[in-house]
């Protein structure tokens, strides 16, 4: 077939090029620069949403080193004729992205800031032969491209490179920073490690914007991204007509993320638009602004699996391309009295919360308010009603997808607090073929951390297996591995004795003992303790999970 999509392409040229399916999101260039007069616009989403994509279509606009009319042809902001002879390739661009400069120790992320500014110097290397170039900036030109640059160079480095391309193209410079939080955003972790640097970075990052943003004759306008706005630290302080737009905000909402009508074009356009409804409970449900919008880095990975495989099942992309760190802070917090609240949530719940998007990243912790404006921030957790304004909005789990992060998280969270003693008892009332026991001790933990009232059997799956882990005992889980398997399989090899589980979930609380039941006889009737050869005692048990509740059934297999 020919339609394809490019997973990752976050270089707009190269993607127009390379004949992917591109969703038209260039009016923004229109609405930024017609419809408001923002001398730096700072545009906070959570990564994955496409910022850096719009980013690169907004260089290869206006920047004057690019010819750009052939890979913006058919696109919405050519319709704007007057607009683009105006502003397309006419004025110089200076694009840097801070996604990389993160690092464990300072010295190594500071280092990671000058491989970045040397990067953007090698693109602007011919800038530095005109002779109308003061020999101070050429200087400090050379010493940021070979990476030896002082501290006042790194701190004055967009400023000077303004400054030069300014002069050499005799007109203002458009700034663009892409992800300007990330070395914040990294260094405040290490604060809560205890061998942060977050006050050094602070102070390098500060002095990079102030002196790019604040009283800067050589700026045009900014578009500045990241994933929070950094209210307190000052590094706006200053500007003037700074305007910031987050996910609460109406204006330019619908430019991030794909709207439920571009989705369905593009399902069209791949000829499976009969996997509408799973990429809508998986994908879709975030509220930014007044617009209802899907993660594109998920549909974009489902419609390139779909492609070749019309009947793959949905993943979770998310996960592996996010620290999911702050869930599990959030959880472990126990001067919040937020269990209740993540009961609700991952129950398909809402709840009520004060939100704020002026955060900073060392005090993000200080406060219940904080976190949960930051899962809102992130992504984790979005708004019940695109219509609710004000500082006091119901919140809920957007999707499937994210619901799955919420519950890895959860059992994170219970392996790692896990009573020790309480399970060296459970697993004696296992070996001690004590039904009774096993059942209040499973049912005590089940209390102890967070669950559901209608959650998938899979969670109740990876619930047990936690608990068996870690006790010196050879467990093997085999729930995704087809039939003839069960669900939980314990060794003791020392001891010659072994333990199978296989658990189902009940729909009400009166078909424990049935499902039960249905358990056991399943591990009858695949065989499940064949080939367990030269174990001398197999120790066979159903048990079935309503809610909070569990039931524990014994079979005997000598």
């Amino acid at each position: 077939m020919d339609f394809k999509v490019g997973v990752g392409k976050s270089d707009f040229a190269a993607l127009r090029e390379s004949g992917n399916y591109y969703v038209d999101k260039t009016e923004l260039i229109y609405e930024l620069v017609n419809d408001t007069d923002n001398e730096v616009t700072l545009f906070t989403r959570t990564r994955r949403f496409g910022i850096t994509l719009m980013m690169s279509t907004i260089e290869y606009f206006f920047s004057i080193r690019k010819n750009s009319e052939r890979i913006f042809e058919g696109l919405a902001i050519t319709e704007h004729e007057d607009f683009c002879k105006e502003w397309m390739n006419q004025y110089p661009v200076l694009f840097i992205s801070f996604k990389d400069v993160e690092a464990e120790e300072f010295d190594d992320a500071y280092d990671m800031l000058g491989v970045r500014l040397a990067d953007v110097c090698k693109d602007l290397a011919d800038i530095i032969d005109t002779d109308a170039v003061d020999k101070d900036d050429r200087d400090a030109f050379r010493r940021l491209k070979a990476e030896s640059g002082k501290k006042s160079d790194i701190k004055n480095s967009l400023k000077t490179l303004m400054r030069m391309m300014s002069i050499v193209y005799g007109k203002k410079v458009i700034l663009l920073i892409d992800e300007y939080d990330v070395p914040l955003a990294k260094a405040s972790e290490k604060d809560i490690a205890k061998n942060g640097y977050y006050s050094r970075m602070l102070d390098v990052i500060k002095g990079i914007m102030s002196t790019a943003l604040k009283d800067n004759e050589f700026l045009q306008f900014a578009v500045i991204t990241g994933c929070l706005r950094i209210a307190k630290e000052s590094i706006f302080t200053g500007t003037n007509n700074f305007a910031s737009y987050s996910v609460i905000d109406k204006n330019f909402s619908g430019y991030f993320g794909f709207t439920g009508d571009e989705v369905d074009r593009m399902l069209a356009a791949a000829d499976r638009a009969g996997r509408r409804d799973t990429i809508k409970e998986w994908y879709d449900g975030y509220v930014f602004g007044n617009s209802f919008v899907y993660c594109p880095w998920d549909v974009i990975n489902f419609l390139s699996e779909l492609r070749k495989y019309p009947d793959a099942r949905p993943k979770n992309y998310w996960k592996n391309t996010s620290h999911n760190g702050i869930l599990l802070t959030f959880v472990k917090r126990t001067d919040f009295k937020v269990k209740g609240k993540f009961e609700t949530l991952m129950n398909g719940g809402t709840i009520t919360q004060t939100i704020t998007d002026e955060l900073t990243y060392d005090t993000l912790h200080s406060s219940e308010d904080n976190l949960w404006s930051v899962l809102l921030m992130t992504g984790y957790i979005t708004k019940e009603d695109a219509e609710e304004e004000g500082e006091t909005v119901r919140l809920k789990i957007p999707n499937r997808e994210v619901a799955s992060i919420f519950e890895d998280t959860v059992v994170r969270l219970f392996k790692e607090t896990l009573d020790v003693n309480m399970q060296n008892s459970m697993m004696e009332a296992f070996w001690n073929m004590d039904a009774g026991e096993a059942e209040r001790i499973v049912s005590e933990l089940l209390w102890r951390t967070i669950s559901y009232n209608d959650y998938h059997e899979d969670y109740y799956h990876a619930f047990l297996a936690g608990i068996f882990v870690g006790i010196g005992y050879e467990v093997e889980s085999n729930k995704e591995k087809g039939p003839g398997r069960p669900d939980i399989l314990l060794k003791d090899d020392d001891n010659r004795r072994a333990i199978i589980v296989e658990a189902k979930k009940s729909e009400k609380e009166a078909d424990l003992d049935k499902d039960c039941d249905e358990a056991i006889d399943q591990i009858i009737t695949e065989k499940y303790a064949e080939g367990l050869y030269g174990y001398e005692q197999i120790l066979c048990y159903g048990v079935a999970f309503f809610q909070k509740q569990a039931k524990v059934k014994l079979l005997i297999k000598q």
